[in-house]
């Protein structure tokens, strides 16, 4: 049986771009529903249907703080950071640990959000420079991150800043570009065992008495 090379080539060319072309509809569908997704979450955001109320945070809410920032800090994919970057991030703990939270954040500095009686995430902030900021996984996208965000901006203005600065997770640069924020450089970030990752200085500014 004598084989056409002619056919099989012209099958073969055909095939590959008829894969090629579907991988590439199939990467454009994704992209779609990614940016739909991010702004469903960006509606979300805005919506803020519960309401939240904000408070200083006690001593007794420090393991609470810890278990937060270690289960958001867990339901981080490795898009931007490896496993064991974001391991160091969470202080290689992997149970909370009230005095590790104690020992990296002052008491007076930390706002604690609180939904239904139960602390749902938290900020801490010193004059107009805000240090940290995390929400539970299962509470994101309710406005949570926002209203302390913009809390922490309000007190900041009442004391007379006309900006306010951060250095955001690759994962969070988004989130604070929508609520006003300005990206103005990458800059390294040191975590534990010597090593460092790349997060984004952030600021936003407005005018005195607006």
């Amino acid at each position: 049986m004598k084989i056409n090379r002619n056919l099989c080539d012209k099958c073969y060319t055909y095939s590959k771009n008829w894969t090629n072309q579907l991988v590439e509809e199939w990467r454009s569908q994704l992209q779609s529903l990614l940016a739909k997704a991010d702004n469903f979450n960006a509606t979300l955001e805005t919506m803020n249907p519960k309401e939240i109320s904000l408070r200083p945070a006690k001593e007794t809410d420090a393991w609470v703080l810890s278990a937060i920032h270690i289960a958001a800090i867990k339901a981080l994919p490795t898009t931007f950071y490896t496993r064991k970057e974001l391991l160091a991030w969470r202080n290689y703990l992997d149970k909370p640990d009230g005095s590790n939270i104690l020992r990296h954040l002052k008491l007076e500095t930390i706002r604690v959000a609180i939904e239904d009686e139960m602390i749902t995430g938290f900020a801490s902030f010193i004059l107009n420079e805000l240090i940290s900021l995390y929400v539970h996984p299962h509470y994101q996208g309710q406005g949570i991150g926002r209203a302390l965000v913009e809390h922490f901006c309000g007190e900041a203005s009442q004391q007379g800043f006309d900006s306010v600065t951060t250095t955001a997770s690759l994962y969070a640069e988004g989130f604070y570009l929508r609520l006003g924020f300005i990206a103005i450089q990458r800059v390294p970030h040191h975590l534990g065992r010597g090593l460092v990752v790349p997060v984004t200085e952030m600021c936003k500014e407005w005018e005195v008495g607006s």
